[in-house]
């Protein structure tokens, strides 16, 4: 198996059947073979023998392949002859009524973002960005076209889409981008005839608020959230998290406090049914992970460590993005204890980790690491454990 694909936790295309190729027209397809097998747009271009100028053109839907360029593509993912097949149908006129017309196709699009966001979790935005704008393209074309139910259905797909093309651009430190992406999100789901995600948007707008530093306007959309009248219980527990947090940056530990209770009081209010529509699921170790987070926002350095240490486990999603947040902030909270050699030791294992997925959410965390750990008199293994922490971090 290729050693990318290994650890993007994906295994090789392979030597496809029909339910391998994923729905869409050349460049998706194409886009989301390359985020399975976590090559890079160079990577791909290498093994194909093509430019790389070819393989963007046909991602984002500027070219149609040539037979020749697409069987090299073909040959490269060994796809059997299928990428070949999908270029020789072209990219048709009725693309967008066939979609419309197809529930099946509609699930499987579903069944793609699905798979980009476990991509992404475990990569980072670089490899999957191409794919989402590939299919937000084509859904929001299709939208234009269809009618009914089946237009709601595609219109609210590419609101899910664009919502998480927001959330990469802001993984990739772009937080021009993905306002513009959560604000089509909004406006696509509201074509949808579904609310509820200009509730979520405002949740969204108060991490990137927080990402940049700017607790107030963190506590302002988060509020706002709060008070939409189209929140579900699960918005209102995202808006509470995001206000605990940015309140504990800020020092205040009476209203953080407030937060985290309201956050507990609309996690019970969850029935635990079907996944939500908007953000990730709150597992049952949230509450201690973001009491443990606040902790640390707060500098009480010894309960914050102590709570991560119990929590940090079967609470902590299974993806290497939130595996390395949480494991960075364990460690920032014995950096503040003066336990460097254990801070070091957790850091060092994370950094392989960080450099994979390229997070600029990643990054901010493991230059908090840096500022706690640099003052607290590292030996020189810990000053070299702590540049190197501080240039990935800045870089």
């Amino acid at each position: 198996m290729d050693a990318a694909a290994r650890t993007a936790g994906t295994a090789p295309a392979g030597r496809s059947s029909s339910t391998r190729l994923p729905p869409g027209d050349f460049g998706v397809v194409l886009a989301t073979l390359r985020a399975r097998r976590g090559w890079s747009v160079r990577e791909t271009a290498r093994r194909a023998n093509v430019s790389e100028g070819q393989i963007c053109n046909l991602e984002n839907g500027l070219r149609n392949p040539s037979p020749a360029v697409a069987a090299a593509c073909d040959a490269a993912f060994e796809a059997d002859g299928e990428l070949v097949g999908l270029a020789g149908a072209g990219r048709r006129d009725t693309r967008d009524d066939t979609i419309a017309a197809s529930g099946p196709v509609i699930a499987g699009y579903e069944r793609v973002l699905g798979e980009l966001k476990g991509i992404g979790r475990s990569t980072g935005p670089r490899f999957v960005t191409p794919s989402i704008r590939s299919i937000i393209r084509i859904l929001t074309d299709t939208g234009q076209r269809a009618d009914g139910e089946e237009s709601a259905e595609i219109w609210l797909l590419a609101s899910m889409f664009a919502e998480y093309a927001g959330w990469m651009a802001q993984e990739a430190g772009n937080s021009a981008e993905a306002l513009r992406w959560t604000n089509l999100a909004v406006r696509c789901g509201a074509r949808g005839g579904d609310e509820t995600v200009a509730a979520y948007a405002l949740t969204r707008k108060a991490f990137i608020a927080q990402h940049r530093g700017d607790t107030r306007a963190a506590i302002r959309f988060a509020d706002q959230a709060a008070r939409h009248p189209a929140a579900t219980p699960v918005i209102r527990a995202h808006a509470a998290r995001r206000a605990a947090l940015a309140h504990a940056r800020r020092g205040d530990a009476g209203a953080c406090g407030d937060a985290l209770e309201r956050f507990r009081s609309h996690v019970a209010e969850d029935t635990g049914g079907r996944p939500p529509h908007w953000g990730p699921r709150i597992g049952n170790g949230s509450s201690h992970l973001l009491e443990a987070s606040c902790l640390l926002g707060l500098r009480r350095f010894g309960p914050a460590a102590d709570l991560f240490a119990t929590a940090c486990g079967p609470a902590v999603p299974q993806d290497g993005n939130s595996r390395a947040r949480f494991a960075v902030r364990q460690a920032t909270a014995l950096a503040g204890l003066d336990r460097l050699d254990d801070a070091c030791l957790i850091v060092d294992a994370t950094l392989p980790a960080i450099r994979l997925i390229d997070s600029a959410t990643l990054r901010a965390e493991l230059a908090r690491f840096v500022q706690e750990a640099r003052p607290r008199g590292p030996g020189p293994g810990q000053l070299a454990l702590i540049d190197a922490s501080d240039t990935l971090a800045t870089g």
